[in-house]
């Protein structure tokens, strides 16, 4: 083991957990020093030997410089302040955007208390693209952003799905109606004697699928259904220095798993050079997520 590398702990060994382990074999700076699975999950036989069950045991790997939370959306907080209070960074991909500054706050307090630090809402949105609408209104200071998604499949909203009582499996695919509208179409796979109705009700109540045009369609196997691209069109028109229709536009076809670890990854780079507290990706200079001299890098990407 070389020390001199960022010692990394992935917490939640899903679809995001897998890719963040890829994202890793390719981090010239970085190694895995554990794996916690608090969901209960499974690693394969040549991983197990990094393999903890509870938050509780992850000292005994020795010193680790960030934890990389690759769970639930609704778990992170709970989770990530236990992890502040113990002692070590975090980041993560909390994305529900209504409560990112509260629970921003939380951690924040934790972090300071504790003299560690924290990355919140690292994936690609929040995350990444929160970086881009940044940079347009700094571009553009007056006008309007819009920020279209997919068409593409939702993880955040596909958790939130299977997670109701009678759902067995379920896909949240998230189609754009321009201008920010929304439409979601939810697959969902009942358990046996479950009620469509009653599932359907739940989603359509449920806070994150509320705000949205949602249609709750029963299939046999949502498996057959499944593609985890996604898509995102980030748009602004407005005025720069007295100039009427200045226009810009940021788009990208993506894998979601693979590039919300990567934006994890580059967050857990970055956490390790903040001071105390709790932090978004806007708050964080770009340069602290990549890997290498920062002089070359500069010498590059300027």
């Amino acid at each position: 083991m070389n020390n001199n590398l960022i010692q990394i702990a992935i917490v939640g060994f899903g679809n995001v957990g897998k890719c963040v382990y890829d994202a890793l074999q390719s981090a010239p700076d970085m190694a895995l020093r554990c794996i916690v699975e608090p969901l209960g999950g499974s690693v394969s036989a040549q991983l197990e030997e990094f393999r903890v069950a509870d938050i509780k045991d992850i000292r005994a790997f020795g010193e680790i410089d960030a934890a990389v939370l690759c769970l639930p959306t609704r778990l992170c907080p709970e989770i990530a302040e236990a992890l502040l209070r113990a002692g070590l960074r975090t980041v993560d991909s909390y994305d529900n955007h209504p409560t990112i500054w509260p629970v921003k706050a939380r951690l924040d307090v934790a972090a300071r208390e504790s003299g560690t630090a924290a990355v919140i809402s690292a994936g690609w949105d929040p995350g990444s693209d929160s970086v881009i609408r940044a940079v347009m209104e700094a571009m553009v200071p007056r006008g309007i952003t819009y920020t279209n998604f997919g068409p593409g499949m939702s993880m955040g909203h596909s958790v939130i799905a299977r997670a109701v009582d009678g759902v067995e499996n379920a896909l949240s695919m998230t189609l754009p109606l321009g201008a920010g509208v929304h439409r979601r179409m939810v697959y969902v796979q009942l358990s046996p004697g479950a009620s469509i109705e009653n599932v359907r009700r739940a989603i359509q109540g449920d806070p994150d699928f509320a705000k949205d045009e949602t249609h709750v369609i029963q299939v046999e196997d949502v498996a057959a259904l499944l593609d985890m691209g996604h898509a995102v069109l980030v748009e602004r028109k407005g005025v720069s220095a007295g100039a009427h229709n200045q226009k810009l536009a940021f788009s990208m076809g993506i894998n979601g798993p693979a590039l919300t670890a990567q934006v994890l990854v580059g967050a857990a780079r970055a956490v390790t050079k903040q001071a105390s507290g709790c932090y978004t990706l806007i708050e964080i200079p770009v340069i602290d997520m990549l890997p290498g001299e920062r002089e070359s890098l500069i010498r590059r990407l300027v």
